[in-house]
């Protein structure tokens, strides 16, 4: 029986410390550079620029100042991994970035996140589209007051599926809210839960209007 060599046992050594597995993602450092290979492969909603992000809008200047854009992962309907972008006021960063990690962790599906510009700030077509969207320099529908979504203070989940219904109008039209579908939000799902838990106000427990696609956050 042959004794390990000093050599050898360097060679052994350097092997498991170069070589590093965790559930999901294998790493392996080769001349002290480090390389990753995710195994869910990524599908990319949106990845533009902040300022693409807020073209084609008089925006004052001072509150694009105050706006963040921010990559978020989610699994989609599809049952795959995706990335999409918030526009959000950088206060709510933090938030956000914590609460997609809750929503990706727990699976809980959402068709796509894409800043609005991709429908060219028009809400009707984003929500059509099933997009979960943030920041859009519009006022409240059929009044002159700022919406909170103006303010980068404001997200909406999933609308096709989470309605707002204001005495009984229902936006998007002819949207059923059945709390039994996958993407549904509810006052138990893991989003709300998550989004209360950081003073986040959820629009399906307001009194006189039911907005379930809706969250804000005073700052």
């Amino acid at each position: 029986m042959k004794y390990i060599t000093a050599a050898l046992l360097y060679k052994i050594i350097l092997f498991i410390s170069i070589v590093t597995i965790v559930p999901g993602v294998i790493f392996i450092n080769n001349n002290f550079g480090i390389n990753y290979y995710q195994k869910d492969t990524v599908i990319i909603d949106s990845d533009i620029t902040l300022s693409q992000a807020l073209a084609n809008n008089s925006i004052p200047d001072a509150l694009k100042n105050k706006l963040d854009i921010v990559g978020v992962y989610y699994y989609a309907f599809d049952n795959k991994l995706h990335k999409g972008q918030i526009v959000i006021r950088k206060e709510l960063s933090k938030d956000i970035k914590e609460i997609f990690m809750k929503i990706k962790d727990s699976h809980f599906p959402i068709n796509k996140v894409v800043p609005i510009i991709k429908y060219n700030w028009s809400d009707i077509a984003s929500m059509e589209d099933n997009n979960s969207s943030a920041f859009n320099y519009r006022n409240v529908k059929s009044t002159k007051l700022i919406s909170s979504h103006a303010k980068g203070i404001a997200i909406d989940i999933n609308p096709l599926l989470n309605p707002q219904i204001k005495h009984g109008r229902v936006t998007p039209p002819a949207i059923v809210y059945d709390p039994s579908k996958p993407g549904t939000l509810t006052a138990h799902s893991i989003v709300v839960r998550a989004f209360i838990k950081r003073g986040w106000q959820w629009g399906g427990l307001w009194q006189t209007t039911k907005d379930y696609q809706h969250f804000e956050k005073k700052i």
